[in-house]
């Protein structure tokens, strides 16, 4: 059965061609799941559902579905893929997480590495972060020459385009959480000896710089917001309403591409008899 969750996808995306701000979005997402309980319960229906269907799209082997996962420190990227592609075996998922490049990956144009990723057909790719970091943290720290990041928006939208035309439809998920949430996320990191791994005191210096990553995310979102990959902004405050939202948003959409198991043209199952 399909879920109305097109409800969804519609009211966290934004539309391509219109300005957009971060400032005043909703971060914590309650109106969409206020109990916890019920959230958790209908991700998991939903990751199921995820799963059966990429068994289809493995099977059909024409196309790709493309997750673009990016945020802000402590906005739960990695909590996201565990929630949602859990369910899905090892095969036909591919999770690519983005760290800052190699001197190789420095040698190249700032795509080659996120080309290189892409799901094959039959596949479901999950970038954490992405080519977006490039106008992003790249653009926030200086480390580009400015005509160069400014071109890099026109280049995005057309490696998003050739994607799309090939065969792979592309989801991204912008996950917004509050300054005042990843304060409290970072506080439990250094508090939790399990936890501590992920924290890096760099964090603190990019904290302060919240205000121009916010401007860069708006900037990035608003020019690279398009009929064939359009932005999503996920409330992130709370983990159970991220993950449901973006579990609904991506059983929709593989529900709306339909993949189908192929029959065999060349044999009749009937006539097959197996002693």
């Amino acid at each position: 059965m399909k879920t109305n969750a097109k409800r969804f996808a519609k009211a966290y995306a934004v539309t391509p061609g219109q300005r957009f701000r971060l400032a005043g979005c909703d971060t914590a997402g309650l109106k969409a799941f206020p109990s916890k309980e019920d959230a958790r319960v209908q991700t998991v229906k939903d990751a199921e559902a995820i799963d059966a269907l990429q068994d289809r799209l493995y099977a059909e082997g024409r196309r790709a579905l493309l997750v673009v996962l990016q945020g802000i420190d402590c906005s739960g990227k990695d909590g996201t893929v565990r929630a949602v592609f859990n369910h899905c075996g090892p095969i036909g998922v591919r999770i690519t997480a983005f760290k800052a490049p190699s001197a190789d990956e420095r040698a190249q144009d700032f795509l080659w590495r996120v080309h290189k990723a892409c799901p094959p057909r039959g596949f479901i790719g999950i970038f954490n972060r992405s080519h977006y970091e490039d106008v992003l943290v790249v653009k926030v720290k200086g480390l580009a020459d400015k005509d160069d990041i400014e071109r890099r928006y026109a280049q995005i939208n057309a490696f998003e385009a050739l994607l799309a035309e090939t065969g792979t439809k592309v989801l991204k998920f912008m996950l917004n959480i509050s300054k005042a949430e990843q304060a409290e996320r970072l506080r439990e990191r250094i508090a939790t000896p399990e936890k501590r791994w992920k924290f890096n005191p760099a964090d603190l210096e990019d904290r302060k710089l919240w205000p121009d990553f916010m401007k860069a995310y708006d900037t990035a979102i608003t020019r690279c917001s398009t009929p064939h990959a359009p932005w999503h902004v996920i409330p992130a405050d709370h983990n159970w309403v991220r993950n449901a939202i973006v579990a609904r948003i991506v059983r929709e959409t593989l529900e709306e591409m339909n993949p189908q198991y192929p029959q065999p043209t060349d044999w009749t199952p009937s006539r097959i008899k197996v002693v």
